[in-house]
C-alpha cells in the first residue's frame, strides 16, 4: 500500500516531519478519530481487541464473557475466563494495513487469574516524499503493545483487576516507547445477571519520546453495565467513555457548540444480545461518537452501527463482527479461542 504525501502549505517541514506528520494521522483515524483533532499517541491501542465487544458499540468493559481478549479491554474480566484459554484475533480495516491481537489467560489460586496478551497494527509501506512532492523511497510503520495482567476476586461480587502495557511505535526513522497501566473494577451478580464496571485505560507515559516534546498517551476513563432478562433470551449493555472530558473539542463545530445532547450522547454507545441458546449469541450495537464522526466525514450509510454473531463449543468458541471505522471501507474482527 502507498501513500502519496505533498503537504505543500507547510513549506519549512523536513522529509523526516513529513513522515511522521502523517502517520500520526493514519494512527488516529485508525483508531476512529480521524475526524478530530487528536492530541495523543499511540492511538490504536483504542481498537477493539473482542468481537462480542466490538459489535456491542466497541469498547465494552462489563461483558462477563468467556473472552481472553477481554484483558485488554477490562482486567478485571479475566475472572469470568475459562483456566488455560488461547484467543487470537484479526482484525480488517485499510488496504495494506494489517490488525491483530493475542491472548492467554491462566487461573493462579482460587481467587486469581493472570494473562499476557499483543496487540499491534501494521500499516505497511508508505512512500516517503518531500514536502514538494520528490519521491524519496519506501519506509514501514508499526504500532505495538505487550500487555501483562492480573485480576482478584475480592468478594463474592466484586473482582479488580490491573494490565501493564509496554507499547512500542516505529514510523520510518522515528521511534517512541511508553508504559501504561489499565486498572478495572468487575461487580458482577450471578442470580440477577448483572455486570457493572469501571476502568481507567492507558495511565502513563512516554519513556522515549518521537522528537522534542512529550506527548500524552490516550487516557480514558470508561463505565459500563450489562443486565441480562430473566423472562426473554436478551441482554442489554451500555459503555460509557471519555468520562474525564465533557467538553473536549471532539463536540464543537466552526459554527458553535453542537448542543448539550449531541454532547452528552457522544459518550454512549449501546448494544443489545439475543441469546436463542447458550452456545450461541446475535449482537447489534450503536456508537454514538463514531456516528458523529463518520457523518462529519461525509459517510452517513450504516455509521455507527455494529453487528456480531458467535458460537461456543465445549473448548473452542468463534466470534465474529461489523463496524465501521474508517470511510473507505468497513472492518470485520474475527476472534477464535480455544481453552486446553
Amino acid at each position: 500500500m502507498n501513500y502519496y504525501v505533498s503537504l505543500h502549505a507547510i513549506t519549512t517541514m523536513n522529509i523526516k516531519r513529513t513522515i511522521l506528520y502523517t502517520v500520526f494521522l493514519l494512527s488516529a483515524t485508525l483508531a476512529g478519530r480521524g475526524q478530530t483533532q487528536s492530541t495523543s499517541v499511540f492511538n490504536f491501542l483504542e481498537l477493539p481487541t473482542s468481537a462480542h465487544g466490538m459489535a456491542l458499540g466497541g469498547q465494552n468493559v462489563s461483558l462477563t464473557d468467556d473472552d481472553a481478549s477481554l484483558l485488554m479491554q477490562n482486567p478485571a474480566l479475566m475472572s469470568n475466563v475459562s483456566d488455560r484459554s488461547l484467543n487470537l484475533s484479526f482484525l480488517t480495516y485499510m488496504r495494506g494495513c494489517k490488525s491483530g491481537s493475542a491472548s492467554w489467560v491462566m487461573a493462579s489460586g482460587e481467587r486469581g487469574t493472570w494473562g499476557v496478551g499483543v496487540q499491534f497494527v501494521g500499516y505497511g509501506t508508505l512512500r516517503e516524499t518531500t514536502v514538494e512532492g520528490i519521491e524519496m523511497g519506501d519506509f514501514s510503520a508499526l504500532d505495538m503493545a505487550i500487555s501483562g495482567g492480573y485480576s482478584y476476586t475480592l468478594t463474592e461480587y466484586l473482582a479488580g483487576g490491573a494490565t501493564g502495557k509496554f507499547i512500542y511505535s516505529h514510523y520510518g526513522e522515528f521511534s517512541s516507547v511508553a508504559l501504561a497501566v489499565d486498572l478495572g473494577l468487575n461487580a458482577y451478580n450471578e442470580q440477577r445477571d448483572l455486570s457493572v464496571s469501571l476502568v481507567a485505560a492507558n495511565l502513563g507515559g512516554q519513556v522515549h519520546r518521537f522528537g522534542d516534546h512529550h506527548e500524552r498517551l490516550p487516557f480514558d476513563l470508561r463505565a459500563g453495565i450489562t443486565k441480562r432478562l430473566e423472562s426473554a433470551p436478551l441482554q442489554f449493555t451500555m459503555t460509557l467513555t471519555d468520562l474525564t472530558r465533557w467538553r473536549d473539542s471532539d463536540f464543537y463545530s466552526s459554527k458553535g457548540t453542537v448542543g448539550f445532547g449531541r454532547k452528552l450522547t457522544n459518550h454512549f454507545a449501546i448494544g443489545l444480545d439475543i441469546l436463542p441458546i447458550e452456545q450461541l449469541y446475535i449482537s447489534a450495537g450503536f456508537n454514538f461518537r463514531r456516528a458523529y464522526e463518520m457523518k462529519a466525514a461525509g459517510s452517513s450509510h450504516g455509521a455507527g452501527l455494529c453487528f456480531g454473531a458467535g458460537v461456543k463449543l465445549k473448548r473452542f468458541k468463534l466470534d465474529v463482527a461489523y463496524a465501521k471505522y474508517h470511510v473507505s471501507a468497513p472492518s470485520f474482527l474475527f476472534n477464535a479461542q480455544y481453552t486446553l
